[in-house]
């Protein structure tokens, strides 16, 4: 096996806490409407459905760097896979809405372990010339990890709704979404198990005074000489500091990191903010809006996943080329021009219900509560919602809302599926990957654990807010209006990038330190 192939090898296992990730995001997307109805959810516990596990991968985010600066890199991932795996049986098998929201914290610690180690550990040992494509593996992953999820969630929803017998026998339609859960726990044992074959983080191997393994990791990837070389220059990295194996938040905030800190918490922020998760965790909420109906808005999440997953290809190939800063404008540009679109077609919809259109809405046909809505046009989502909670009730409003926005509205579809699928495209070709290569690449070697760990859970908690809030700004502020919110905040994103991120391809983590925080230390 070639060096290179080594060094690929042991990226792409690593980044399959990646696809353990992505799925265990985007699983939870299928499962809403059914547990909504199951445990009778109100917006806000829709969203703590969906955010719980965002929200305890901020905190593992927060420990695992420096846990990993302690006990290994490797040992954190071991960790991570098992949380999976833990919260994977445990979700499947929940009696209630309470033991669900626990069981998926405990497996948001596995994500943000895995969000944060793995991508470090991955860029501690690639060489520099494809070290943007190897980190980028870890968001390919994500991406597969997703569009796992979107394809056997609607698998599972199919299957529920045949005659097939062997599904009957296994229950998949009443309890769709315990397996749609359970599912996870399958690539999570895989995960575990592959560990095995990879080996410790030289650089951490250095920071430990282990320098013999450290060089008999990176005689693997480079020939002997270079391997010393590079042994010798990580030694002079951290030798150049006094805070190695000790650094703190107080070190983290010192004027020396003030440069590389402030662009990696925009970063973190302006990744979540601009509703990447909001898209990809209620996809199917959202297609909902635009009157498609369940089952074929779990279709067009497939393709959601689909244009993710290619154009998160496109930006492995062209990361290392065109660099960081480019793909970042590019993506940032396509997103507020996405979600812009989104708005506007949100916008320009209206809601009319006729006696025909509610005859063809389930279970509420025979109601002559809707009678006084015959005819009545609604210019907005929330105004229309409104009327129909007040005519019917909260627990129907809730049970047939896809139905009854289908039978009503008036939109042209295809402009939603189109702003959908290019701000998914531009996201997963910009700022999805290009984060994670940056956090990577920013922080020096003495101080990059706990770095990464600060700014990922800036990261998390940004993305625990917009999916925590969702459900609620679609109820209260309306489709168009939250869309525009998403849009705005893109362009604000944009100008930071143009005018202070710096470009970081091409150089060794140690070259980095000096351009970036070695002159003012």
């Amino acid at each position: 096996m070639s060096n290179r192939l080594y060094v690929v090898r042991t990226s792409l296992i690593v980044a399959i806490g990646g696809f353990l990730m992505g799925f265990d995001a985007s699983v939870i997307s299928g499962v809403i409407r059914f547990i909504e109805n199951e445990f009778s959810l109100e917006k806000l516990q829709i969203g703590w459905a969906v955010g719980s596990s965002t929200l305890a991968a901020a905190f593992a985010m927060m420990g695992s760097g420096p846990l990993s600066d302690r006990i290994g890199r490797k040992k954190v991932l071991y960790l991570a896979a098992t949380l999976y795996t833990a919260s994977a049986v445990a979700s499947a098998l929940a009696p209630s809405f309470v033991f669900l929201v626990v069981a998926r914290m405990i497996g948001g610690l596995g994500v943000g372990a895995s969000l944060i180690i793995a991508p470090m550990y991955i860029a501690e040992f690639s060489p520099p010339d494809i070290r943007g494509r190897m980190v980028s593996f870890n968001q390919l992953n994500i991406v597969l990890g997703i569009s796992t999820a979107f394809f056997t969630n609607y698998l599972i929803v199919n299957l529920g709704t045949s005659d097939t017998a062997w599904a009957q026998s296994l229950l998949i339609g009443p309890e769709n979404w315990r397996w749609m859960l359970g599912l996870e726990t399958l690539p999570a044992a895989v995960y575990f198990c592959c560990l095995f074959a990879v080996p410790e983080s030289p650089r951490w191997l250095v920071m430990h005074g282990r320098h013999d393994g450290a060089l008999d990791v990176l005689s693997r990837i480079t020939d002997r000489v270079n391997a010393e070389s590079a042994v010798e220059n990580i030694r002079s990295s951290l030798a150049a500091s006094d805070l190695t194996g000790k650094a703190g938040l107080k070190d983290l905030f010192s004027p020396t990191l003030r440069r590389v800190l402030i662009i990696g918490i925009v970063i973190a922020i302006v990744q979540q903010i601009t509703g990447i998760n909001a898209v990809l965790y209620y996809a199917p909420i959202i297609f909902e809006q635009s009157g498609i109906g369940t089952n074929a808005s779990f279709a067009q999440a497939v393709l959601v996943g689909i244009v993710n997953l290619l154009f998160t290809i496109v930006a492995i190939l062209f990361i290392d080329r065109l660099g960081r800063k480019r793909l970042l404008v590019i993506g940032l540009t396509g997103i507020a021009a996405s979600m812009l679109l989104l708005s506007f077609g949100f916008r320009s919809a209206t809601y009319t219900l006729t006696p025909e259109s509610i005859a063809a809405v389930p279970a509420v046909a025979d109601l002559a509560m809707l009678d006084e809505l015959h005819g009545v046009t609604f210019e907005n989502d929330v105004a229309f919602k409104s009327a129909i909670q007040s005519s019917v009730g909260d627990e129907l409003a809730r049970r047939h809302e896809s139905d009854l926005i289908k039978a009503s509205i008036t939109i042209n579809p295809i402009l939603i599926l189109i702003g959908m699928l290019g701000f998914v495209a531009s996201f997963a070709v910009s700022i999805g990957p290009v984060m994670w290569v940056l956090f990577s690449e920013l922080f020096p070697n003495w101080i990059r654990g706990l770095a990464v760990s600060f700014v990922g859970l800036l990261n998390s908690a940004t993305s625990f807010c917009v999916q925590l809030l969702f459900p609620w700004e679609l109820a209260n502020l309306g489709t168009a209006t939250t869309f525009l919110l998403y849009a705005l905040f893109a362009a604000i994103g944009l100008v930071f990038v143009l005018l202070k991120v710096p470009e970081t391809k091409g150089m060794s983590l140690e070259e980095l330190e000096g351009l970036l925080v070695g002159s003012a230390r």
